[in-house]
């Protein structure tokens, strides 16, 4: 806040020094500027000078004079070598036939010099009324600047930028790139030829997701480049799963501070990080590096803004050689054809001492190759070299006045071969800026909504030979569609210069598949592993959770995705399905047989014996027994689970209690005649029998249909049984109403093997006992071993298991009770015969 009242308390003073002195500052009087006359001007905003003035000095203004900036030097050459080229003409086809390009040059030195520059310029908007705004070339509208090159950087930028968007004169910075500006609501008129720091954090972030760094430091310097290229840093990298271990803040340089930086070289080296971020301003880094090569840092990869990645002013630094890899964002190189020379020629006239001072001194009219400044002059006397870096950030400023001239071509309609003769606003040529494109050098020239080029990066890395350091180009970012492009085989880290390996920075190694993070702490990358349980997955979306698996599925422990389950059931077309067909088909053929033939002997003493009609009912109870079966193959549906379970029952029900009516008897006519009471014969010849087996029956249907009614089993899956399978069955297999009816069959079961086990030594023609104990006996085995099975396996042998236990129960029943009657009658019918079962019983009788 106090930074900001004293930038109003300096912007108010100044505007009212403009006043008073009627809209003129005495500024390039005191050697710090210089002009070009012509039709239209156009400002340019360089650093020509360093100066050591801090931000806690606002708004203080000191003299540009303390040391020479060779990169500015070279910034401003740009501009006149622009400028001479558009007014020679050169090419088939003049870009402003009829017009001359004039300019006027500040030294930028500082924040304050770069505020007092524009306040200048402004100033210039307002002429005298006593002049004609009609005539083209009249001084007083040819020294007010159509447009604004410049400044160099982004806290350079944002007063001028404010200042001249409220009059709409257009800017056009070319190494100014926070992404602030880019707020057309702030800054209406301003755009840039470098791209924003938004494009180029975008790049850094790609770099680190490329060579997987996901554990960093990062390191800004202390003004609004750095803080903001941090903060964009910080919430994109949190987008990325990428962790800041470490964030500091490069002050300026003081006395006070140099406990301060090496502080923070110690925490770089406390947080074990390999890879560094260091999104800084080159002066403000070229003082804290001295602090990393004190404490012997080596081994690291430095990643670097585009603003310091290839300058001479870092790699300059003694023993910057030992700090490791170094890495950085820069932008797209290309030179200026002729550039050079023009430099060359600039400082052979700065050579020829007495001529040229005279000349730049006296001339009214400086020739081309004057500075037209002595301050200048004497800048060109150093023979700056020209590096790389230079370069690439001359030709945006090239591109800069090539657009205002391009902007000027249409405003002035010069397509006809001669510009109009005419007075152009700034706010007009803004319009104009807006939508210019064209190509220069191979290079498309023009700005997107927000009024910044849509252009690239080039990745680089430092290599040195000993001491020998050079710039390499190994990748390339782009911003439309967003790609990175990185030749890794180019690369040469630090210490292994024939090695492709890749350094790890990392906070813990990525955990094996199928395994879950446990967090520890509050960064996301460093962590525990754990596998994830049999049932979840690890979704790649959210590493720190094992996610459960949908019903119809299964996963094994530490798996990545979820498998279908097996579906478990009987098919129609099976092997074992087919045998068990075949069973059935043996058991309906044998019951039906038997009761044709039964049929057609009633009247015999075998039929009589063996119970008569109660023999056919029987019969029929086995075949609908056999016939439930066929509800245990294929997918369960409705009416199969409805009469699986009761048609069986009730169908053996009605077996079991003829067999235990006909035992019953039997035992009592032979063994108990003489002790039954008289109830006994009334109730044998009224038809007891045959009503009590319809008792017995009615009840079991009655419990079948009351369950069937009350809790209807349905089609059902058994997901927990087995993990990986899915059962299908039939819901309320262990209903209460499932107990019950089981209960009372082995209720019924037991009644008759004792029934029949009394009868064992009964005559000959009437002893089915023998046979049908063992028949009970194996039945029952048989019914115990499935529900053993089914305790332990519900897969498809214990499903067929449970049919063959029923036709398994059908077929010793019949083999115990009517195969011995069906083979006397029709294999000895001598046996047949009621002189047989006479004799029979007569030989009992006397054997008692």
């Amino acid at each position: 806040k106090d930074l900001q009242v004293k930038i109003i308390v300096f912007l108010c003073f100044g505007w009212l020094m403009a006043q008073l002195t009627d809209g003129k500052l005495d500024y390039i009087s005191q050697g710090q500027g210089m002009q070009l006359q012509g039709n239209f001007s156009i400002a340019g905003l360089f650093p020509l000078h360093y100066t050591n003035v801090q931000s806690a000095d606002l708004p203080t203004l000191v003299p540009c004079n303390i040391t020479p900036n060779k990169h500015g030097f070279h910034l401003l050459q740009a501009m006149r070598f622009a400028v001479e080229e558009i007014n020679n003409g050169s090419g088939t086809q003049p870009l402003l036939p009829g017009v001359k390009l004039g300019y006027q040059m500040y030294d930028i030195c500082s924040v304050p010099a770069s505020i007092l520059a524009t306040l200048d310029i402004i100033a210039q908007q307002s002429p005298s009324s006593s002049t004609p705004e009609t005539e083209l070339d009249t001084d007083n509208y040819s020294q007010r600047a159509v447009a604004v090159i410049g400044p160099d950087s982004s806290s350079k930028s944002f007063t001028p930028a404010r200042l001249l968007g409220a009059y709409l004169v257009p800017q056009i910075s070319y190494e100014a790139t926070t992404e602030l500006l880019s707020n057309k609501l702030l800054y209406p008129a301003f755009l840039r030829t470098i791209p924003s720091d938004k494009n180029q954090v975008a790049a850094i972030i790609q770099l680190l997701n490329h060579f997987n760094w996901t554990w960093i430091a990062l390191l800004g310097s202390d003004n609004t480049y750095g803080l903001q290229g941090m903060q964009g840093l910080s919430t994109l990298a949190a987008q990325h799963g990428i962790c800041i271990a470490y964030q500091g803040v490069i002050p300026s340089a003081t006395p006070d501070t140099a406990q301060t930086m090496r502080s923070m070289v110690d925490s770089l080296l406390r947080t074990q990080a390999t890879t560094i971020i260091v999104f800084s301003s080159r002066s403000k880094l070229s003082r804290f590096f001295p602090f990393v090569i004190e404490r012997n840092v080596t081994g690291k990869v430095w990643i670097g803004s585009e603003d310091w990645s290839q300058t001479s002013v870092i790699s300059g630094i003694p023993g910057i050689h030992t700090i490791g890899t170094v890495l950085g964002v820069s932008i797209k190189h290309a030179a200026i054809s002729g550039f050079e020379d023009f430099e060359r020629k600039v400082f052979l006239a700065s050579v020829q001492e007495s001529d040229a001072q005279k000349v730049c001194n006296g001339a009214t009219s400086p020739s081309n190759d004057c500075l037209q400044s002595a301050n200048l002059y004497s800048l060109a006397k150093n023979n700056f070299s020209l590096g790389k870096y230079d370069i690439t950030s001359s030709f945006n400023v090239y591109k800069a006045v090539h657009a205002v001239a391009h902007a000027l071509h249409k405003a002035l309609d010069c397509d006809s071969g001669q510009c109009q003769g005419r007075r152009v606003y700034p706010w007009e040529l803004l319009s104009q800026l807006k939508q210019v494109q064209f190509s220069l050098d191979n290079d498309s020239v023009y700005f997107d909504a927000n009024g910044d080029p849509l252009t690239g990066y080039d990745i680089v890395t430092w290599i040195w030979r000993g001491t020998d350091w050079s710039v390499r180009v190994v990748g390339s970012f782009s911003t439309d569609p967003i790609a990175l492009t990185v030749y890794d085989d180019q690369i040469e880290w630090h210490g292994m210069e024939k090695s492709i390996q890749v350094p790890l920075s990392i906070c813990s190694p990525p955990c094996p598949a199928g395994h879950k993070k446990l967090l520890m702490g509050q960064h996301s990358c460093c962590f525990d592993c754990q596998a994830c349980p049999g049932s979840t997955f690890l979704n790649i979306s959210e590493p720190t959770m094992c996610q459960p698996c949908l019903p119809e599925q299964w996963a094994p422990p530490s798996s990545e995705r979820c498998l279908n389950r097996t579906v478990l059931l009987l098919a129609w077309d099976a092997p074992i399905s087919i045998t068990l067909f075949f069973f059935l088909g043996v058991c309906l053929l044998m019951t039906c047989s038997s009761a044709v033939i039964l049929l057609f002997n009633l009247n015999t003493p075998v039929a009589k014996s063996a119970g008569g009609r109660t023999c056919l009912l029987m019969l029929a109870g086995l075949s609908a027994a056999a016939m439930s079966s066929l509800c245990h193959f294929g997918q369960p549906s409705p009416l199969a689970c409805i009469l699986k379970q009761p048609l069986f029952i009730v169908s053996f029900t009605v077996c079991l209690a003829s067999i235990t009516m006909r035992s019953l008897q039997v035992v009592c006519i032979f063994k108990f005649a003489s002790k039954l009471p008289p109830a006994y014969d009334k109730w044998a010849k009224k038809y007891g029998p045959e009503f009590t087996i319809i008792l017995v029956s009615a009840t079991m249907l009655f419990i079948s249909v009351l369950r069937v009614v009350l809790d209807p089993p349905q089609p059902s899956q058994d997901l927990d049984f087995y993990k990986d399978r899915i059962v299908l069955e039939c819901s309320n297999t262990f209903s209460p109403g499932a107990w019950l009816e089981l209960t009372y069959v082995s209720i019924l079961s037991a009644l008759c093997f004792s029934f029949s086990y009394m009868g064992k030594d009964l005559p000959a023609n009437y002893n089915e006992a023998k046979c049908i104990t063992f028949s009970l006996m194996v039945y029952i085995i048989s019914w115990m071993s499935f529900f053993t099975l089914y305790l332990i396996s519900r897969d498809q042998f214990t499903m067929a298991a449970h049919v063959f236990a029923i036709l398994f129960s059908v077929l010793v029943l019949f083999g115990g009770y009517f195969l011995p009657k069906i083979y006397i009658i029709v294999l000895k019918p001598q046996m047949n015969t009621t002189a047989h079962f006479q004799n029979c019983i007569q030989m009992y009788t006397m054997s008692k």
